[in-house]
């Protein structure tokens, strides 16, 4: 890890006797009272814990303390949290328990009371990535790690990328107590980003004197903590985003630099790429050195023999030995102990930790080779007995298995591309608007996108990108939203439309005031939501997890009794060694054996296929998704917004008590002005336009606006209410108006002639809601909504039962327009008259057989079943409530995405499949002949190099394997109905 340089606090400035920051940061965060059960917790610093017996002395004494209710060490920590009966214990009495048992201790702070967090507590989300992980023993390692510390909630690691999702409180553990222990662990770490709006990286450029920078900071009112590292030349900064803001803090340090160096923000992702491009780079490195120098091993053993002049210079003694056999020494030794060095670092960090891996394989196999060489020479220089050595074995094997480590973190590379074409949709920087204390513009500059903030007004000129989400203010012009939505055809933006960041603007100058900023806006919550995902381990990923566990240390004790002399003598070939003839065999099991492959199997595909889906307008929020989506037996679908188009017209109105038409439709229109119902703005709009029918009041604003609605013409209704799955009621000059469906007049006691009721029955029957409308308990007309289908509804309902899933369609509506509509699309189970809460039950009564189920929807009253589905599907354009209880979010709000969601769910664990195939294929036919199984019969054996390589391609072909899943292309909906079965 660089080293860095830990300035003091701002506030604090040079004081000597502030003490340890990350202390006094951990005392100032937490609240102290005491509660009135009188049980109260404290964390105390503890030196001299070397093992977790020495953990566990500690807790055994601090819960023999009469009045100690609770007590956990953390021995990576050197803390422990007690909780305990404030009037029968003392903190004294817990410091003295803790020296009785002969380790040093310090209460560091109190953690306020025991029981429901105090208001405004709360954890973050921080990212780390993680370096040194080889295999699935090596995740489960960290994890366990991670989840062992105190204040961490929640952690996820993920091979695939390197990285760490972990949810820890601030105010338990920083972030830098996170990256200590991982690395105490024995694995590199690094911060990331994490969720909290309080931190800013800022990279310099130019030279820093790190004491004009502390006095710089330390005058900053609201800077909390800074950290400037050298090396990477980054500087951090906490900082109190209730008095600085990023950009005034950015600005603000610009200021009082004079020009001694640059700033610019430093982007998490960008971060994250470069240490992906360095660690191919180092990786690459080692290769080619690795190979420069085995290429003389080669030349030495091969070619040489056939070259006389050469070849006698080779057998030159040069002391006890030959000079071939000092040049295979010294070149083997720097490729085993330089080059080679990682894998002893690696190989003691996983037995550190419990576990083994790759790379005790590989230093295990490497050291048997390197280390018998080296006595068969000794033993000959003393004994005049030259036995044959195998000093190329070690070098052939090292220079394999890292060649298929850097096409590993190449094609690894690759499978994150999703997140990187998401993060370059963001332009760099943006143009601000700099306004006067009067609202009038008085300049534009140009700064980093990353320092925006809520009610910026900023300039977008044609063909570049909209800097962050917001409102127009002014101008007009077309958006190419497809890079988030799906959709092609550009998007008209007047003044008050939304836009969001990373679309294209095509046309005209706009300015925009920007609403949502950082992680705010739409294109990070889509790029957090695929990373998510790439985080998230599908349950098939715990059979190779449990696989991993097991495998290694099978084969370990395989190589150790064949090392050991297990080999039937009769194996042996004439005058042959038998510890020899033994350990070319094991070390050739023990290095084919490695099961890094299986590890890959599962995260690679996964991350591959939810980046095709991000590009596809498919968000998938994990591995468990994913997986479940490949069974789905039935897909219930919600009528209204879903399967309609969501935007109802009113055709037809009809007054049965003789009242004029346009005072009837007057009338409705007030009684539904309040409601937020689509129905109702379908009436209120239909009024408006039959209202206003000369033209004379029409507007060039919004004809939408709901004060357009309410002013001047319409009546004032008042005690207005609205009845979930009825409709609404009011009192408008002094008569009781109803305005809903035939149980809302039924349940008030209103009497529904045979003609009204013929009428609405034709209606219902031609797929449209008749609305009923009663004033003073006297029915007085009916309007007919028709809410049109989309155009793919009937396309992808037929694709579905194509592929043997069954549809369902639910719907608060009547029975007739629900049975009208479902018999248009081809849909023959339908639920009618189903209240929100009941569309739950309904998902619950399909999966009582234990079938896979899927709900699509979009509104509120869907999110109920969403989150009930197995699989819970949103429409993109719906609510955010809808699309936060979903598993599925469909951007393009077109339902051929749900036929996409499934068929890429089937596609990518048809290929985690295969993956798994490439991952054992090597181990089951090749750990056989690497035994000798082939050598009695064929004398065939399998040399340790080969052995390395096939270890090697064993991982490549597996991540190969995953990467064309790029490849995918979502069905074509023709395609799919003309095919008798798919999949």
């Amino acid at each position: 890890m660089a080293p860095s340089i830990q300035l003091t606090s701002a506030g604090a400035g040079n004081d000597s006797d502030s003490g340890d920051l990350e202390d006094v940061r951990l005392l100032d965060s937490y609240d102290k009272r005491d509660v009135e059960d009188g049980t109260k917790r404290i964390q105390v610093r503890i030196t001299g814990m070397t093992c977790a017996a020495c953990s566990n002395s500690v807790e055994a004494a601090l819960k023999s303390v009469d009045g100690v209710i609770e007590a956990s060490v953390a021995l990576l920590q050197n803390k422990a949290d007690v909780v305990f009966n404030k009037n029968l214990v003392k903190d004294e009495d817990i410091k003295n328990a803790i020296e009785d048992a002969g380790f040093e201790a310090e209460i560091l702070h109190e953690q306020g009371s025991v029981g429901p967090k105090p208001v405004g507590d709360s954890t973050v989300v921080g990212q780390f990535t993680i370096g040194g992980m080889t295999c699935a023993a090596c995740v489960n390692s960290v994890e366990g790690i991670l989840k062992n510390i105190t204040g961490v909630k929640k952690a996820v690691v993920a091979l695939a990328t390197s990285l760490g999702e972990v949810e820890f409180d601030p105010k338990v553990i920083s972030k830098e107590e996170i990256v200590d222990a991982i690395e105490d662990a024995g694995f590199e770490a690094s911060f990331v980003q994490s969720t909290s709006q309080d931190e800013i990286v800022l990279g310099v450029v130019g030279v820093v004197d790190v004491q004009v920078l502390e006095s710089m900071l330390s005058g900053f009112k609201g800077v909390r903590q800074f950290r400037f590292d050298p090396l990477l030349s980054e500087l951090n900064v906490v900082f109190d985003p209730q008095v600085l803001s990023s950009r005034s803090l950015f600005d603000g340090i610009c200021a009082v630099s004079n020009g001694m160096f640059e700033l610019h923000v430093r982007s998490p992702y960008a971060r994250m790429a470069s240490k992906d491009g360095s660690d191919s780079e180092n990786m690459f490195r080692l290769f080619t050195s690795s190979l420069f120098l085995s290429i003389p091993l080669f030349f030495m053993g091969v070619i040489c023999p056939h070259i006389p002049f050469i070849y006698s210079l080779l057998l030159w003694r040069c002391g006890p030995f030959l000079m071939d056999d000092w040049l295979k020494w010294a070149l083997v030794s720097v490729i085993q102990f330089v080059i080679g060095k990682r894998f002893y670092v690696a190989a003691i960090r996983a037995l550190r930790n419990g576990s083994t891996n790759m790379d005790v394989l590989v230093a295990l196999g490497t050291t048997a080779s390197y280390v018998y060489s080296v006595c068969a020479l000794l033993y000959g220089a003393l004994t005049g007995f030259w036995s044959t050595t195998y000093f190329e074995t070690s070098a052939m094997l090292i220079t394999f298995v890292l060649l298929g480590k850097y096409l590993e973190c190449l094609a690894k590379g690759k499978t994150s591309d999703a997140i990187k074409k998401l993060v370059e949709l963001t332009p760099a920087t943006a143009l601000l608007v700099v306004k006067d204390k009067d609202g009038k513009s008085i300049k534009e500059r140009e700064i980093d996108s990353l320092l925006i903030q809520p009610g910026d007004t900023l300039k977008v000129l044609p063909g570049t990108k909209i800097p962050a989400d917001g409102i127009v203010s002014w101008g007009s012009s077309y958006v190419n939203e497809s890079m988030v939505t799906g959709e092609a055809i550009p998007v008209l933006k007047e003044i008050n439309a939304s836009v969001i960041g990373g679309t294209i603007n095509f046309h005209g100058v706009l300015h925009i005031q920007a609403t949502k900023v950082g992680s705010d806006t739409v294109l990070s919550q889509i790029i957090n939501l695929v990373e998510t995902a790439q985080m998230s381990k599908a349950p098939i990923q715990k059979f190779a997890d449990y696989v991993a566990s097991i495998f290694v240390p099978t084969i370990v004790a395989l190589y150790t009794a064949g090392a050991l002399g297990a080999y039937p003598d009769e194996w042996l070939p004439k005058n042959g060694n038998h510890f020899v003839f033994a350990l070319m065999f094991s070390i050739s099991v023990v290095v084919i054996a490695c099961p890094c492959a299986l590890g890959l199997a599962t995260p690679t595909a996964v991350m591959v296929a939810t980046g095709v889906g991000a590009n596809n307008g498919v968000l998938i929020k994990g591995g468990e998704s994913l997986e479940r989506a490949q069974l789905v037996k039935y897909v219930i679908f919600d009528k209204t917004g879903t399967l309609t188009q969501g935007k109802a017209t009113v055709t037809v109105a009809k007054v049965f008590a003789g009242m004029d038409r346009g005072e009837f439709l007057k009338l409705v229109a007030s009684a539904e002005a309040s409601s937020e119902h689509p129905l109702a703005k379908a009436i209120l709009q239909y009024a408006r336009h039959f209202h206003f029918f000369d033209g004379s009041s029409l507007t060039n604003g919004s004809q939408n606006d709901a004060s357009e609605f309410k002013s001047g013409w319409l009546y004032d209704a008042s005690d207005f209410s609205a009845i979930p799955g009825r409709g609404v009621q009011c009192v408008i000059d002094g008569q009781h108006v109803l305005v809903g469906n035939r149980k809302l007049l039924e349940e008030s006691g209103i009497n529904i002639s045979t003609e009204v009721e013929n009428f609405v029955v034709e209606l219902e029957e031609s797929a449209k809601t008749g609305i009923l409308v009663a004033c003073d308990d006297i029915l007085i007309g009916v309007l007919g909504v028709a809410d049109s289908l989309k155009r793919e509804a009937f396309v992808v309902v037929e694709g579905l039962q194509k592929m043997g899933i069954t549809p369902v369609m639910v719907t608060g509506d009547n029975w007739r327009t629900a049975q009208a509509v479902a018999k248009e699309v081809g849909i023959q189970d339908v639920r009618a008259e189903v209240m929100p809460a009941g569309k739950a039950d309904v998902v619950r009564s399909f999966q009582k057989d234990g079938s896979i189920v899927a709900m699509v929807g979009d509104g509120i009253n869907d999110s109920p079943a969403l989150a009930a589905a197995d699989v819970g599907m949103a429409i993109g354009a719906g609510t955010d409530i809808a699309i936060e209880a979903a598993n599925y979010v469909l951007m393009r709000d077109n339902l051929e995405d749900v036929i996409t969601a499934i068929d890429l769910s089937k596609k990518t664990f048809s290929r985690i499949r295969l993956n798994y195939v490439f991952a054992m294929a090597y181990n089951i036919i090749a750990v056989p002949v690497a035994a000798g199984v082939l050598y009695p019969s064929l004398g065939i054996k399998l040399p340790p190099w080969v052995a390395g390589a096939c270890m090697a391609l064993s991982s490549v072909s597996v991540v190969c394997s995953s990467l064309l899943l790029r490849r995918y292309r979502k069905p074509i909906l023709t395609t799919i109905l003309h095919e008798i079965v798919v999949n």
